[in-house]
């Protein structure tokens, strides 16, 4: 039987800033997780660069996607939206950051919900709200959830591993502990970064901004495991379709971080 997927990425969450911001939900997430503090992200470390790269199971010269601004793949992969709706499973997306939308096609998405206010205050609280009540209303088999403040308040604005920083990533984790307190069990929540930065920057080869935690929390999945080896962001597309019992596209380069 297929597993049902909610995947959460806080934009520029470093691992060390995950675990010493304060939130007791960060150590709590981890020990009822299968989890890496010491994951990889791709280069360059640039938000839509990673996220293609996530949801796309390739390096960045594969997609072609090298900053921020989106281009047309001129040698199309399928991503995770457009794969696992060729198989009937229902998928949503709930973002704050609009030049995430070409992620996957509109025509293979349930909903997809943008509050493009990423560099306002508790975006991240409303995202994840209404994410909540979709959740509980459509049963969704996968859902994408975006909280994207780390990033902009916390990061650019003051500086990774300010204090900012640290307050945003907190909010961000609170969000994460809200939202799998209000939904069934059923669901396998992964919990990830797409890089993370330095002074007020990311997009380098640093180690600060390369190194990102990746955690999966659900029945199929060890409590208190952490992952050995190396582990990248271009793995989690390949558990996800594992979960689902989706074949992932023959292009993809990644490699199933789940037993089952």
């Amino acid at each position: 039987m297929s597993e049902k997927v909610i995947l959460i990425l806080v934009d520029g969450m470093r691992p060390d800033g995950m675990m010493q911001c304060g939130n007791p939900f960060a150590q709590k997430m981890v020990e009822n997780s299968t989890y890496s503090l010491k994951a990889r992200t791709v280069m360059p470390s640039v938000t839509l660069p990673c996220h293609m790269s996530l949801f796309h199971s390739v390096d960045p010269e594969r997609h072609g996607i090298l900053t921020n601004g989106y281009v047309p793949q001129v040698r199309p992969i399928k991503g995770m939206f457009d794969r696992f709706d060729d198989y009937e499973k229902k998928c949503a997306f709930f973002y704050t950051w609009e030049e995430l939308r070409d992620l996957g096609r509109p025509d293979h998405l349930d909903v997809g919900l943008c509050i493009n206010q990423h560099k306002q205050s508790d975006t991240d609280i409303k995202i994840t709200d209404a994410a909540i009540k979709y959740i509980n209303e459509a049963n969704p088999d996968f859902l994408f959830l975006y909280l994207g403040e780390t990033d902009e308040v916390g990061g650019h604005d003051c500086g990774w591993m300010s204090e900012q920083y640290m307050k945003s990533v907190s909010k961000a984790l609170s969000c994460v502990e809200k939202l799998q307190n209000s939904i069934s069990d059923d669901y396998t929540i992964i919990l990830l970064a797409d890089h993370g930065g330095h002074d007020r920057s990311h997009g380098s080869d640093m180690p600060e901004d390369m190194t990102i935690p990746i955690l999966f929390c659900g029945k199929p999945f060890p409590k208190g495991k952490e992952l050995e080896g190396d582990v990248s962001i271009k793995d989690v597309a390949v558990t996800i379709a594992k979960l689902l019992q989706v074949p992932p596209a023959k292009e993809w380069e990644g490699m199933a971080l789940c037993a089952n």
